[in-house]
């Protein structure tokens, strides 16, 4: 039996691939979310309460932990993170089971390299540095972790990231597309059904426990690029793609926070920002999905979900 923490596009993932492998899946949110499945069992918990996590972990084989701050701001990060994983890895220490996590590239010091499992992860300052924060807390804790890092999310179930709700409904919808910085510039997209398979593999693989490794992730690359992908999954014409220009975020961001959060990450979007997974693939046993896969998989969860909303 297995405990995830939250039911957004990774937990959601996680649980449904371990309950269509046939394990008991326990999936842990304040409002009683996640997959629709026979060996799920969706329980109302709050997990960054000590006494009703340490209750649902009873039993379990490993824990993973795909909960999020409630708002994509450093503060809300800074207030809530931290102590969230505190109690999660508190718990899977008494309960002697390993802690996994999916893990952003945000970390990484030097960006503007091909990014590794063995790359520095000294980053500073807003939300990079909290991530920094949480990998040392997670190193230090006695609890056996994992850290599992990914690209930008797109796949099924992710809705809000670049790759998502900023383009396909667009794409499907003939509309343009805006991208952020610069639509051609190569970027890692991390396929949320390859960063859950490699969460999956890596609880079961103790010599792998307390060491921070990488989603198996394709080639980079660029904003129109991904957008193509989708057309040609979805059998309609190539969208315009413009970019909006990252002095029109860093403006906006003085009278906005959440642009002013927005353009801190904008490093990744006018620069190549590109990893590197061919080290965990190996050890992990896994390839990343084939593109043309992933986007008529993508394509089809969107064109399902409309259905269900009209």
């Amino acid at each position: 039996m297995y405990i995830v923490t939250g039911a957004g596009p990774v937990g959601y993932t996680v649980a449904e691939q371990l309950a269509e492998q046939g394990h008991e899946v326990r999936v842990l949110t304040r409002s009683g979310s996640g997959p629709d499945h026979p060996l799920v069992e969706r329980m109302r918990v709050d997990a960054s309460d000590p006494d009703q996590l340490a209750r649902a972990v009873g039993g379990a084989s490993a824990v993973f932990h795909c909960i999020h701050g409630s708002a994509y701001r450093a503060a809300a990060w800074a207030a809530e993170l931290p102590q969230a994983e505190q109690v999660v890895m508190d718990a899977a220490a008494a309960a002697g089971v390993v802690v996994v996590f999916p893990e952003s590239l945000y970390s990484y010091s030097k960006p503007d390299q091909v990014m590794t499992e063995s790359s520095p992860r000294e980053a500073s300052g807003g939300k990079r540095g909290i991530r920094v924060q949480l990998l040392k807390a997670r190193e230090a804790h006695k609890a056996n972790t994992v850290s599992v890092v990914a690209g930008d999310f797109y796949g099924p179930q992710v809705k809000m990231a670049h790759a998502g709700e900023r383009m396909v409904p667009l794409v499907l919808a003939g509309k343009q597309i805006q991208a952020i910085g610069s639509a051609d510039q190569p970027h890692s997209f991390t396929y949320v059904p390859d960063l859950a398979a490699a969460m999956i593999a890596a609880a079961l693989k103790p010599g792998l426990w307390n060491s921070v490794l990488h989603a198996p992730t394709g080639q980079p690359m660029t904003q129109r690029e991904v957008a193509e992908a989708y057309a040609d999954a979805a059998g309609v014409s190539v969208p315009k793609v413009s970019a909006v220009p990252g002095w029109v975020l860093r403006v906006a961001g003085v009278f906005s926070i959440d642009m002013r959060e927005l353009a801190e990450m904008l490093y990744q979007f006018e620069r190549p920002f590109v990893m590197d997974s061919a080290a965990s693939q190996r050890i992990l046993g896994l390839q990343p999905t084939p593109l043309v896969d992933a986007a008529a998989a993508t394509v089809s969860w969107w064109r399902d979900a409309a259905r269900q909303a009209a």
